[in-house]
């Protein structure tokens, strides 16, 4: 398995989990699991991705923008979640925030998936890949046992 492969896997749970939130209604225990649930993927899968792909991208000169650009979009994302955190989660104003936040979400995976990897794929060997593929799945599966 490459590194584009591991990441495809949170990528494709983060997809699922922000879909299936937005469709929620009022303050109901399944927003609050789900909210929680996407919450949780968001972390475990961004902490773990800077680790074991973006900063062995930022050690090229190539990768730099790049990674700097994913990197920020993941702390956008970040202070997404906290504005959920502090919004009345039956208020209108909650959805339209979890609506913006699943918008962010799709947006910043087919920019990695479509330009992202490609570059990645340039820079990195396959090696490489299969490499990180391993890092990256290992501190993914510890953060998420450790939440």
């Amino acid at each position: 398995m490459t590194i584009f492969e591991a990441l495809r896997i949170s990528h494709d749970i983060q997809r699922e989990l922000a879909q299936k939130l937005i469709a929620t209604q009022g303050d109901s225990a399944e927003r609050h699991a789900l909210f929680s649930q996407l919450k949780q993927e968001l972390a475990v899968h961004s902490v773990a991705e800077e680790r074991h792909f973006y900063i062995p991208l930022i050690q090229q000169d190539a990768g730099v923008d790049l990674s700097r650009h994913a990197i920020a979009e993941h702390h956008q994302m970040d202070e997404m979640v906290e504005g959920l955190e502090e919004t009345d989660p039956s208020s209108p104003s909650w959805l339209a925030q979890a609506k913006a936040l699943a918008e962010k979400v799709e947006h910043h995976l087919k920019e990695e998936e479509h330009t992202f990897f490609q570059m990645a794929g340039k820079l990195l060997r396959d090696k490489e890949k299969q490499q990180l593929a391993g890092d990256y799945l290992n501190a993914y599966d510890e953060m998420k046992q450790a939440s």
